[in-house]
Parts: structure tokens; C-alpha cells; sequence
């Protein structure tokens, strides 16, 4: 029997009353709170206090008093002190003075008969973090701030060292356009999630030396940031690439010795000086540390007790060797520790194991690149490389926390590389792993998600968090995730009220899902129009009159994804929330490969630059019989003839005989693995005069390996008694760096040699001997004992051809 309407009104409204009662029986109600702050506490210590009142404030509207004792009201207490404090309030629950540096108890209490709750600080820091932890918890929205009745939490961090870096210079997304007050408040934001650590960049480094978006001059806001971190407790480091050409000139010291000199003493605090050894700089180790030392005595006037640390980032094997000795044999005492950052040629493990136990080593890791990084997205397709490309709005919990998971073991913590906020989820995910690396990960995107974008989004965005993720998972056009991800962010949006649109988090991650569907909708387009104008030539007898047809279908315009109308429009809210930067002409970023990906939306995502190039040369040639012989090889490009094979070595779907190693999970540096990586064209879409041969997708990704590591394939099942000859594209983002190749680990093909440039295949025959088993290894290598950033064995495509076996026409 059908329900009548007043029947439904009751059980909906008796739903209501029932759900309300179970949530007042669990939780809390805190609105009428008061907190209870010691007349003893530090400075900083009051910060942590007005911290969470203003906090709370902005998210519930609600007031809550600052006072030194209980109150005689009926509120509830929140008290927020040192455990030693705690014994003027609460003696019943002072704890031992031995307790872990930075930890905290979070209580959900009852003291006397009435409800209170506890934030008790192991130390002043502790106090701070604890603070960030209970925003963490809290559930507040307009008019309500309440917490679970069976609060009890006892932590103390795992890793002393958590920190990001947070560079004011012109090279950033969005860094260069905050001023104090935004600065402060992501210095919050980073705290209540259990960041102890900030780093800054000094006003020369290897970046302009302004900005159009600079609020004031970079020593200022140095100085500013420096005084806002003290303020709360946040160790200051400074990173200080040493970039002068010749510090074995006593000139250049004496002035680095001023310059650094200057900068120190005006820092209000300092606690730790970074010099990575490359990237930028190039100064031989033994001359590096000469000026090491120096410069740290030049710290040491201004700030006593502040450590120095340097990296071997750039080394080659000579300067990485000359570098272990150094630390070995002369244990400099001036020196605190070794930081493992990009472009370093030892994996974590290894710099550990060779370096002296009395040096602890810090992680650098890149957390802000999506490509040609530290840590690229693994075998991220191409359309997205080339469009959302290398400084993009980049959510990857799963992926950081395997890098994590992989390398903190070997280190003290952290201070990550950013270049803007664009990777504001990943800081997260280091800031929680580093505090607990056994905490659940949802549990992370949960509270990030709870506290940074509203209490009813807890589960639904920390969810679209992880959708974003899947968004980059293998093959684009065969992902369904992208329009799920997208639909469920509509959901979100079309719920969402105007404070929620006009936050920057909840706009990044609209935007995210917005553009990766237009990627994908425009890269289905493009694929069927280069698919019709191949068929159409294969089809063809009159190759001229083929090619203007088949260039009609490449050049006429796809219709614009729907997408891209919101895109533009959360590009533009970006810019005004939080200064992004998405568009070189528009908002003044630096290059398109600094997050500008507004520019890149259009990207050409198929063939047709490299093609129309091809159709002019070939309209150039003398007869049909040439002209029809060059459109055929283009047709059937990937055919490797009867008894071949072919690898498009930069699309994992279309890499059979590839040899792929351990992989992300196991190796997310690729220090042993070969992995895929992209680098973009010179020409966008028309090929120029002076731009060089444009490139074909399948040359804009390849496969690469680092350093002194192997790149190989392997081949079984070939015709033992027939002659076979390898054609190669070689790829990559440097063409002097040279490669070699060598099959069954003894027969060389070709040594040590420079990649074609322009990009182009090219053909070598192979001896008998090499496949006479029914078998081929081929192994690529590099130069050996590479410095810089270590890549230089890149291969794009690979053709093992039987010869004798007749072409296609």
C-alpha cells in the first residue's frame, strides 16, 4: 500500500530527529565554548591559541573568548597549554615531563562534572601542532563547531624534519604574487597539518630578479616570512645556490661572503642554510666546500647555532667520488647534513650507505612537476603531457605516498621542492605521512578536505581528490574515469554555495577535472580527423590531389570542447583568489611550462604539424612515382613488414618487446628503471623557417634511462635463419648527449654517438650472429658517469625489420 504524503513527512522528519539525537549522543557541541590559555604562555604559544580561535571563527562564525582559568559559566572549557601548564587547570591530567618532542594529547574530558576539552602540548611546538590537529577534528559549520565525545588522541611526530619550500621568485605559479597576510596563512595551513619547517629563497638565484606580481622587493618579503615563521614556531631554512662561475678566485668569495653576509644578518631567524650543488651551480666539490666553510662561520656571526647542509645535485661520478672522499677521509665539523634532491646520481639507499653515519641526510623531493622531474607521473599519456604540462594543478596522494614510503626510511624528513600551490594537496600528504607514516591515506585527504573545503565535503571531495589521480592513469582515450570524475565535481559545484566557489582549493580541483575532459573530447576528435585523412591517402591514386584532401580533414578546426568555456572562467577566478598564473599573455606567468597551461589548452594532439611538413616536401618532389612513395611510408609509418616488429617505445600500450624493471612502486626515481617521459615540441602547430622539423606524438614521448642505467628489449620467437635491421628514433630533451647501442651484450651496433637533430629515423644492419639464436637483446646506454640531470639514453620508436620482406603500397 502506497504511503500517504503526511505519512512521509512524519517518517522523514522522525529521520531527521533520530539522526540529530545519535549525533549529539557522539559528538560534542562546542558553540558556547570558552579557551583556557596559561598566563604563562609563550608568545608563540599564544599564537597557537589565537590561531584556533580565529580559525574557527572564519569557518563557524562564532566567538569563542581567550581567558586564564575556568569560567563560572556553564561553557566549555577548551584548554590549550604545555602538559607542565596543564597542572594549574587540570593536575589529574599532567603527564611525566620525558614526553616526545612536538607530541600532543587531545582529550574529550570531564573535569569536576562538566565536559571539557584538552589540548595539552608536550612542548611549545607541541601546543601549536596540537592546535592543528584539533581544527583537524573539529566539525564546524555556520553557527556550529562540535567534536566526538570519545576524543583521545597521544602523538608525537615520527620524523623530526617536515617542512615544503616556498620560493618568492618570478619562476613560481603563484608564490610571487602573495604578500604577508597570504603567506601567513598558508604558513597556518601548513601547521595544522603538522608542517615544522619553512625554506626560502634567497632575491638571486637562477630566476629573474622580479616580477610583475611581486607585492614588495624579495628581501623584504624574505625578511617578512622569515619574522611570520618565528612568530609561530616554524623552523627557517634558505636555500643558497652558490652560481658565481669561479669560486676559486678569492674576489668571488670575499663578495659571495658579503652578499650571504648581508642577507643573514637581516633574517630575524634562521636555523638552517641549504647550497645545493647543482641546479643550479657548478663549482667542483673541494672549491664548493672551501666556500661551505667559510660561509658558515659568515652564518655563525649573525646566527649561532644555525646548520649548514649541501647537496650533491649535479655531480658526475668524478665530482660524487672526489665529494664521498671529502666527507670520509676529512669529516668536515663544520657541516650538519647531506640533502638528496633532484639530479642526484646515487639512489637514497646508496648515498646513505657511502655516506658518513654522522651526517643525516635530508629528502629535497620534487612534489611540484608532473614531467622531466624527480618524480614524473608514470607513463603518463602524451596528450596530457604536452597540454596540462610540467607545473600543472597536480593532486597525486597514491603517487607521494610511494615515493614516501620508498625513501623517508633513510633520511630525518623533509623539506619538499614547490614552485607554487599548485601541488598544495601533495604537501599535505608529506605534512601527514611525516607526522604518521602509518596513517591511512583517506584519512589525510578526509581532514584536508574537511578542514580546507567545508564539513559536508569530507568524503565526497577527498574522493574527487583520488578521481583526479585515476584521471592520469594509462591510456587517455581508454580511461573512463574522466567523465565520471568530471560529472562527480558538477555534483559538487552545482551544490556548492558562493563561499565554497570562491575557494581557491575547491577551484583548482574544478578546474583539474574540467580540463582533463576537454583534453580527452579534443583528443578523440583530432585521433578520428588524422585517422580519415590516412585512410583517404592509403585509398588515393592522384597523391597531390590526396594531400590537399587529407590536409582539409587535418586543418579544419575541431569544435571547441564545452568544457573550455568554464575553464577560462575558473582560470580567471584562480587568478584573483590566489594569483595563479595559467597564461603567459593573460596573467603574466613566466613560460608556459611554469603552470601556464591555460596556453597549452589547444595543444595539437595529433600528427597534423609533422604531417602538413611532410606534404610540403613531398608536393616538392619530381614525380608521382616519388610523391606516391612517400605518402605510403608515411601511411603505414608503424608497419613493420612480415616478420617485424615495431615499439612506439613512449605509449606503454604499443611497447611489447620493452624491458620495463621494477617500476614506480618499487623505484619511483627511476634510479635502475627505465620509465616513460615526455618533452613538448618547438612547434605548436605550424611549421616555421627557423623552428626545425616539428615532431610526430610518438616522438614527443619515448623512453628513457638515468645516468649509468640500461635501457633494454628483448625479443624471442625470430626467424633464426633470416637477416633483420633495426630503424631508431631517438628522443629526448638533450641532442648532444650522447648514446649507445649494443645487442646481446657484446655486439655494438653503433658507439658512443649524438642523437639526429632534427628528429629523424635511422637504420642499422644487424650482423647474422645477433639473432641467429631466435632471440635479440638490445641495451642502450648512456655516457658513463653522467652529471646534470642524467638524461641521455631516450628512445621514442623502434622497428626490427626482416629484410627481404616486401614494403606495403
Amino acid at each position: 500500500m502506497a504511503l500517504t504524503g503526511s505519512l512521509l513527512r512524519i517518517l522523514f522528519f522522525a529521520t531527521i530527529f533520530f539522526a540529530s539525537e545519535i549525533f549529539a549522543a557522539q559528538f560534542r557541541e562546542l558553540r558556547d565554548a570558552v579557551v583556557i590559555s596559561s598566563s604563562n604562555a609563550s608568545a608563540r604559544e599564544r599564537k597557537a591559541v589565537q590561531m584556533l580561535v580565529q580559525e574557527v571563527g572564519k569557518r563557524t562564525h562564532l566567538n569563542w573568548p581567550i581567558i586564564n582559568s575556568f569560567p563560572q559559566s556553564n561553557a566549555i572549557p577548551i584548554v590549550v597549554c604545555t602538559a607542565a601548564q596543564a597542572r594549574d587547570f587540570v593536575p589529574e591530567y599532567t603527564q611525566a615531563a620525558s614526553l616526545p618532542t612536538e607530541g600532543f594529547r587531545l582529550l574529550s574530558a570531564t573535569i569536576s562534572g562538566r565536559s571539557a576539552v584538552l589540548v595539552l602540548g608536550n612542548d611549545e611546538r607541541g601546543v601549536l601542532f596540537g592546535v592543528g590537529r584539533f581544527l583537524r577534528e573539529l566539525h564546524m559549520e555556520p553557527g556550529s563547531a562540535s567534536i566526538a565525545n570519545d576524543l583521545n588522541i597521544t602523538t608525537a611526530p615520527k620524523y623530526p624534519l617536515r617542512g615544503h619550500q616556498l620560493g618568492y621568485r618570478p619562476k613560481c605559479n603563484s608564490y610571487d604574487a602573495w604578500d604577508l597576510p597570504v603567506w601567513e596563512q598558508y604558513f597556518r595551513d601548513l601547521a595544522v597539518f603538522g608542517c615544522n619547517a619553512i625554506e626560502l629563497i634567497p632575491p638571486r638565484s637562477d630566476d629573474e630578479a622580479s616580477s610583475p606580481h611581486f607585492p614588495r622587493p624579495p628581501l623584504e618579503m624574505m625578511i617578512g616570512m622569515s619574522s611570520l615563521a618565528d612568530a609561530y614556531g616554524l623552523d627557517v631554512w634558505a636555500w643558497f645556490p652558490a652560481m658565481d662561475p669561479d669560486y676559486g678566485n678569492p674576489k668571488t668569495v670575499n663578495a659571495s661572503l658579503q652578499e650571504w653576509g648581508d642577507i643573514f644578518s637581516k633574517l630575524p631567524r634562521l636555523d638552517a642554510v641549504f647550497v645545493p650543488g647543482g641546479d643550479p651551480g657548478h663549482t667542483q666539490p673541494k672549491v664548493l666546500m672551501a666556500l661551505l666553510e667559510k660561509q658558515t662561520t659568515n652564518l655563525h656571526r649573525f646566527h649561532p647555532q644555525a646548520q649548514m647542509w649541501v647537496s650533491p645535485q649535479g655531480f658526475n661520478q668524478a665530482w660524487m667520488d672526489e665529494f664521498l672522499t671529502i666527507l670520509n677521509k676529512e669529516t668536515p665539523a663544520w657541516l650538519t647534513g647531506i640533502v638528496f634532491g633532484p639530479q642526484v646520481r646515487l639512489s637514497l639507499p646508496r648515498l646513505r650507505e657511502l655516506v658518513p653515519k654522522q651526517y643525516p641526510i635530508r629528502h629535497y623531493p620534487d612534489i611540484t612537476h608532473s614531467r622531466q622531474c624527480q618524480y614524473p607521473v608514470p607513463d603518463w599519456d602524451v596528450a596530457y603531457a604536452v597540454t596540462e604540462g610540467r607545473e600543472c594543478i597536480n593532486p597525486r596522494p597514491l603517487d607521494e605516498a610511494i615515493i614516501f614510503r620508498q625513501t623517508q626510511p633513510h633520511t630525518i624528513g623533509f623539506l619538499t621542492y614547490s614552485e607554487g600551490c599548485n601541488d598544495d594537496v601533495n604537501k599535505t600528504v608529506w605534512s601527514g605521512l611525516g607526522w604518521d607514516p602509518d596513517i591511512d591515506l583517506k584519512d589525510i585527504l578526509r581532514q584536508y578536505s574537511r578542514y580546507y573545503i567545508g564539513e559536508r565535503y569530507t568524503e565526497s571531495f577527498a574522493d574527487g581528490l583520488l578521481a583526479l589521480e585515476r584521471n592520469w592513469r594509462g591510456s587517455l582515450l581508454a580511461n573512463p574515469e574522466i567523465e565520471k570524475t568530471l560529472e562527480h565535481f558538477k555534483t559538487l559545484e552545482r551544490r556548492a554555495s558562493p563561499v565554497d566557489l570562491r575557494n581557491w582549493r575547491f577551484q583548482q580541483a574544478l578546474f583539474r577535472a574540467y580540463y582533463d575532459a576537454s583534453v580527452k573530447t579534443r583528443l578523440a576528435a583530432e585521433t578520428r580527423a588524422e585517422a580519415q585523412a590516412m585512410d583517404l591517402l592509403a585509398r588515393g591514386q592522384e597523391s597531390v590531389a590526396n594531400l590537399d584532401a587529407a590536409e582539409a580533414l587535418l586543418t579544419t578546426p575541431v569544435p571547441q570542447p564545452p568544457e573550455n568555456a568554464r575553464i577560462f572562467t575558473l582560470a580567471e577566478a584562480l587568478f584573483q583568489t590566489i594569483g595563479m598564473q595559467l597564461s603567459v599573455e593573460k596573467y603574466k606567468a613566466i613560460a608556459a611550462d611554469r603552470g601556464a597551461s591555460l596556453d597549452t589548452l589547444n595543444y595539437p594532439l595529433n600528427n597534423r604539424a609533422w604531417l602538413r611538413f611532410q606534404f610540403k616536401k613531398i608536393r616538392g618532389l619530381a614525380t608521382d612515382d616519388e610523391r606516391k612513395k612517400a605518402i605510403q611510408q608515411i601511411v603505414h609509418w608503424t608497419d613493420p613488414r612480415p616478420g617485424g616488429f615495431y615499439d612506439d617505445l613512449g605509449n606503454p600500450a604499443r611497447q611489447p618487446h620493452f624491458v620495463r624493471g621494477t617500476g614506480f612502486e618499487n623505484d619511483p626515481g627511476s634510479m635502475v628503471s627505465p620509465r616513460v617521459d615526455s618533452e613538448e615540441d618547438l612547434v605548436f602547430d605550424e611549421p616555421g623557417e627557423t623552428a626545425g622539423v616539428p615532431r610526430r606524438i610518438s616522438w614527443m614521448d619515448h623512453v628513457e634511462s638515468l645516468y649509468d642505467s640500461p635501457l633494454q628489449m628483448h625479443y624471442s620467437d625470430l626467424d633464426f635463419q633470416a637477416r633483420y635491421k633495426l630503424r631508431v628514433v631517438y628522443g629526448g630533451d638533450n641532442f648532444k648527449r650522447k648514446i649507445r647501442l649494443v645487442a646481446n651484450n657484446s655486439i655494438e651496433i653503433h658507439p658512443l654517438r649524438s642523437k639526429p637533430y632534427p628528429m629523424e629515423p635511422i637504420e642499422f644492419s644487424l650482423p647474422a650472429e645477433a639473432t641467429k639464436s631466435g632471440k635479440l637483446d638490445l641495451t642502450w646506454t648512456g655516457e658513463p658517469g653522467l652529471g646534470g640531470n642524467g638524461r641521455s639514453c631516450q628512445v621514442s620508436e623502434v622497428w626490427l625489420i626482416r629484410e627481404g620482406a616486401p614494403a606495403k603500397h
